[in-house]
């Protein structure tokens, strides 16, 4: 057979990974006809097809999971290899794939993701945002961010933020209809705006207060999974919401939300970077990470603000 390219190799683990050949397709940047011209040469050179394909799935045959099983370690190890390589290079270039949720994407997109990319302008930066906390290594992710508290206890947390802080509100006119809640357990005898997770769970609303901590599971009208709508309806008089700090204190300082429980709100964990313990980063990398530390001590020290997450 001709000789095999490195990018097949990793196409076949690509897919594996992702399911498709679309998506894998989009994670290495090329069409998803090429991939499958791709893999179908290879299927041809090894004399074996890797891949049961279907006009609905695509899944691994005998030999294509003998094929991960394999050759996926080795590659881990050429790539190793290579990054330490590139480690010696005195201008990084190359690529940097990061997972993050899409509110912690808004919040490092400014000042981490575009600074970054002003000083080391060889260098990209491949940002896929999702809700679902991924794995980052088995997804093929170099780094991710998350709230502290989600990050696996295997990886290097780089702080990137101030702490967070909910806040409960709701609009004039709403108010004027309802009694202000005191205490948490007032909220269930109000309408709220519910909001449901990426993972499908109903967001239940926190509290803590002189060491009490609650739980309220709240009721509404509407349950919504995007903070945007569920801010616009709470503007429109529908129910309470709750929502991180800086997403609403405009709308506080405008007059167009009141705040509710604020003594009840306690301050939550930042967002942090991660990437698994490697001895040797590449260049790239090394600066992205000094970056990101360098990020963390400005916000600490006061000198900049990184604006907390949304729902």
């Amino acid at each position: 057979m001709d000789r095999v390219v490195l990018n097949d190799l990793d196409a076949v683990i690509a897919i594996a990974r992702r399911g498709t050949f679309r998506a894998a397709a989009i994670d290495m940047g090329v069409s998803t006809t090429a991939l499958s011209h791709a893999i179908g040469k290879l299927e041809a050179g090894l004399g074996v097809r890797l891949f049961n394909r279907t006009t609905r799935s695509v899944s691994l045959s005998d030999a294509g999971k003998l094929f991960v099983d394999q050759v996926g370690p080795a590659l881990l190890n050429i790539h190793g290899a290579l990054d330490e390589v590139r480690s010696q290079r005195e201008t990084p270039s190359g690529t940097i794939r990061i997972n993050a949720a899409p509110f912690a994407a808004r919040e490092i997109i400014s000042p981490l993701v575009f600074e970054y990319l002003r000083r080391f302008p060889e260098m990209h930066i491949d940002l896929v945002t999702e809700g679902r906390l991924v794995d980052v290594v088995a997804e093929g992710f170099d780094m991710g961010v998350r709230v502290a508290g989600l990050i696996p206890s295997d990886m290097i947390a780089v702080p990137l933020g101030n702490v967070q802080k909910y806040a409960i509100v709701a609009s004039p006119a709403y108010f004027e209809r309802h009694d202000m809640p005191k205490v948490p357990p007032d909220l269930l005898n109000h309408k709220c705006v519910r909001v449901r997770l990426p993972d499908g769970a109903i967001f239940r609303w926190r509290f803590e207060k002189d060491g009490d901590a609650v739980q309220i599971d709240v009721q509404g009208p509407v349950t919504l999974d995007e903070a945007s709508l569920a801010r616009a309806a709470v503007l429109e008089g529908v129910g309470i919401g709750c929502f991180l700090e800086r997403d609403v204190l405009p709308d506080i300082g405008s007059g167009q939300l009141v705040r509710v429980l604020e003594d009840w709100t306690a301050p939550l964990s930042g967002l942090c970077l991660y990437y698994p313990g490697r001895r040797n980063l590449p260049a790239g990398h090394k600066a992205f990470v000094a970056l990101a530390r360098e990020l963390g001590r400005k916000t600490v020290s006061g000198k900049i603000g990184v604006s907390p997450i949304a729902l």
